[in-house]
């Protein structure tokens, strides 16, 4: 069976797929109305991806050469060379079944170090890694697989120009983009359920209208490139990073592929998928010569090849995933919006609490659109990923802040629901604890935004999100859940930070301000006496650094004529400006610096200005070097 793009195929083969998928979605509405689907037990499993980084906690490309040392059937690829993915044994729901998913995932990630280590990298649990740039989202980090080349090509193919990535929060993110690679900056801790078939389509709705509080208690990922935006920002970037609309300004109303959903379900689950198929054309094709209800009319199990291959490229926050195991179909529902990190304690609390509520939906759940509009459901979602567990909710059309929900509602209702499953009081304790020590101390997401705030206020943004990395690194070899956290020692991660620093793009300045040369020289005087700085950059309207002017010039200039008058910056700027690049040496700069007594360093890239370094940062630097 080979794996093609659209656009590159047949009529003849897109003909024939597409007959399967209808054959399937046939299949599967005989196998809901005649009970073919195990019905017996609940079955619980997840998938956890990961990060890795190097000595110098950035993003490694390592993958395929640490998936060859580990040797392990449960680790795989991921999109990019960086990433890493461990599926784990679905189990009963019974008992210790947490504390033995939280054990076999130690022990896969154990191996995954060890293997790592050979090229003196490390595995992080980062939603986003704090410390991965732009340079890390080439195609050169893709990786290199037929069905990731094949998911690029797809997607690029149907949307026909670059994606377009605006993210807005605190800082704002408006990229450009000519591949697929953002999505890899998202990592999740994916939880799975097997549902029982007569209750497919009342736990799919309920899963729903619990995604924004449980999103909420779990939120990991508030930056991206050093920016803050929303809490749990993996949402808006997965949505924006595949999607295949080719505009906003289009009068036609599109859906992306990453999608919350549209209504609730009223009869059968098989309304998920006949939506996609009838909303989402096609990306990848699947050759196959399975004819699904000639299979069942054998008395066999169907594999459903086309209808899954469809499904996978609908990218559902709650997915339905049709499987066999044991030789029996099951229907399993997919929790994709659960992040991964910040330890595997985390992880295990949020899995616990997302399955309490689930084998226990309250009597509104039965007919939840009478109770729930979809409308608030969906709102609650993204507010969930924007503000975290500081959202204000619409819970049965009236609003309450989500902690109370969480603590006077949603908690106890998982507490009775696991309960009632048989699992082990002391796990249901341990787990649900620390979501309720969330509540009262902070989420990842509340940790990483104050920390990085204090780290910013001693240090330059590249700096800041090392140090972060690297502390959410150190604090996960502790396993400690996040709530009990201690915040970062920032004058420890100071003097780790400036006494490693060699390039001159680890110390400079990149937030500049600059004018133009038709500027007036008077905006210029202002702004320098306004920001009590001693120098003023000018440049084009490329960006590229065309000149220079001192406070020292401007009061020569008003000293001879008495006034700036109508004066421009081009008049008096110097054109020969002394300039270093990014790549070079902190030590190369200092030499330049006191060899040619200047205070401030220009740093310039292929003609482009992207930053500064001053006689403020090098004095800093050399205070560090030596304690």
């Amino acid at each position: 069976m080979g794996i093609q793009v659209e656009g590159n195929i047949s009529r003849q083969v897109r003909h024939k797929f597409i007959h399967q998928l209808l054959e399937d979605v046939e299949a599967l509405e005989y196998m809901v109305d005649h009970d073919l689907f195990e019905a017996d037990t609940w079955r619980i499993g997840a998938e956890q991806e990961l990060c890795i980084v190097n000595e110098d906690w950035k993003p490694a490309p390592d993958a395929m050469k640490i998936l060859a040392d580990a040797n392990d059937p449960y680790i795989t690829t991921e999109l990019a060379t960086y990433n890493l993915e461990i599926n784990l044994d679905p189990l009963r729901l019974q008992h210790n079944c947490f504390s033995l998913i939280q054990q076999q995932l130690e022990e896969k990630l154990f191996v995954l170090k060890n293997a790592a280590a050979k090229y003196n990298d490390k595995i992080v649990m980062a939603g986003i890694l704090p410390s991965i740039t732009r340079n890390e989202l080439t195609l050169e980090y893709l990786t290199p697989l037929k069905r990731y080349e094949h998911l690029n090509g797809a997607l690029l193919k149907a949307r026909g120009l670059k994606f377009d990535l605006f993210l807005k929060g605190l800082d704002e993110i408006h990229v450009r983009h000519d591949n697929i690679l953002f999505e890899a900056c998202n990592t999740s801790f994916q939880c799975h359920l097997q549902l029982h078939p007569k209750d497919f389509a009342i736990a799919y709705n309920w899963a729903l209208a619990i995604s924004g509080p449980v999103l909420a208690a779990a939120t990991n990922s508030p930056l991206l490139l050093g920016k803050e935006l929303w809490s749990e920002i993996r949402i808006a970037l997965f949505q924006q990073a595949i999607d295949t609309r080719k505009t906003i300004d289009e009068i036609r109303e599109r859906k992306g592929r990453v999608t919350f959903g549209e209504n609730w379900i009223k009869n059968s689950i098989t309304e998920v998928y006949k939506h996609n198929i009838a909303n989402y054309h096609p990306l990848l094709f699947m050759e196959h010569e399975e004819y699904s209800m000639e299979k069942i009319k054998r008395g066999e199990v169907p594999e459903l090849f086309s209808l899954r291959m469809h499904n996978g490229t609908v990218y559902s926050w709650n997915r339905l995933c049709y499987g066999i195991s044991n030789g029996k179909p099951h229907l399993r529902l997919e929790n994709r919006y659960i992040p991964a990190g910040p330890t595997v304690q985390d992880e295990i609390a949020n899995m616990v609490f997302w399955t309490g509520l689930m084998i226990n939906p309250p009597a509104e759940a039965f007919d939840i659109w009478n109770h729930f509009d979809f409308k608030d459901v969906k709102s609650n979602f993204f507010k969930a990923a924007r503000t975290g567990v500081e959202s204000v909710l619409i819970w049965k059309g009236k609003e309450i802040s989500t902690k109370q929900l969480i603590e006077q509602e949603l908690l106890p209702l998982a507490f009775i629901g696991l309960r009632k499953a048989g699992i082990d009081e002391s796990d249901i304790i341990k787990y649900l604890g620390i979501i309720e020590r969330r509540l009262k101390t902070h989420t990842g997401a509340q940790w990483q935004v104050n920390n990085y705030r204090k780290l910013r206020e001693v240090m330059g943004q590249s700096d800041a999100v090392i140090s972060l990395t690297q502390n959410i690194y150190e604090r996960q070899q502790e396993n400690n859940a996040v709530c009990d956290w201690s915040h970062i020692d920032t004058k420890k991660s100071v003097t780790e930070r400036y006494s490693k620093m060699v390039y001159v793009k680890q110390l400079m300045s990149t937030n500049l301000i600059t004018v133009f040369p038709e500027d007036l020289l008077q905006l210029v005087n202002n702004i320098m006496q306004w920001q009590k700085i001693g120098h003023m950059l000018i440049e084009d309207k490329k960006g590229k650094l065309v000149g220079l002017v001192t406070a020292t010039s401007v009061i020569e200039y008003m000293q001879e004529h008495g006034s700036l008058n109508k004066m421009t910056v081009d008049r008096i700027m110097k054109k020969k400006v002394i300039t270093i690049g990014p790549e070079d040496t902190i030590k190369n700069a200092l030499e330049l610096m006191q060899t040619n007594s200047i205070t401030s360093l220009p740093v310039v890239s292929d003609d482009i200005l992207v930053g500064i370094v001053t006689r403020k940062d090098m004095l800093w630097w050399l205070s560090m070097i030596k304690t």
